[in-house]
């Protein structure tokens, strides 16, 4: 049975590539997951890439992966520094949770620096671009082969 990996993305990325390019870049969600889809595919996983900008879709997503994904990996956005209810619901996931994050958030506007998400992930990925992505990709693929 194959591992998979699941990549969860928050509020606005779905505007990736247009929002902010000076911060973002211009690669959209699309080729984010193209590049994540790649690299699953040559590490032998699965792959189960999604966007909401809905906390609660966002939540239950974690709930029904929490004890089947090799491992989850989430750009919480906005909801990185503002919800308590998706940290939460991370402590439930059985494999390692990988943050990710575009921008280094800490370099940025105060208010960014505090993640809920971090003092529940495994491994924080932040200001590495879109290839932060294809590196937390790596590192579950890493944790599943132990």
């Amino acid at each position: 049975m194959t591992k998979t990996v699941v990549v969860l993305n928050g509020p606005n990325l779905n505007l990736l590539g247009e929002r902010e390019p000076e911060i973002y870049g211009s690669e959209t969600l699309a080729d984010v997951e193209a590049m994540c889809r790649a690299r699953a595919e040559e590490l032998g996983l699965a792959l189960d890439f999604r966007q909401t900008n809905h906390e609660g879709v966002l939540i239950d997503a974690i709930h029904e992966v929490r004890r089947t994904a090799a491992g989850v990996i989430i750009n919480a956005g906005g909801w990185t520094h503002t919800s308590v209810a998706i940290r939460d619901a991370l402590t439930n996931v059985v494999g390692p949770v990988v943050e990710v994050h575009i921008s280094d958030i800490h370099a940025r506007e105060p208010f960014r620096s505090q993640s809920y998400i971090s003092a529940v992930a495994d491994v924080v990925i932040v200001g590495r671009g879109t290839k932060g992505y294809v590196e937390a990709v790596e590192e579950i693929g890493v944790r599943c082969s132990r």
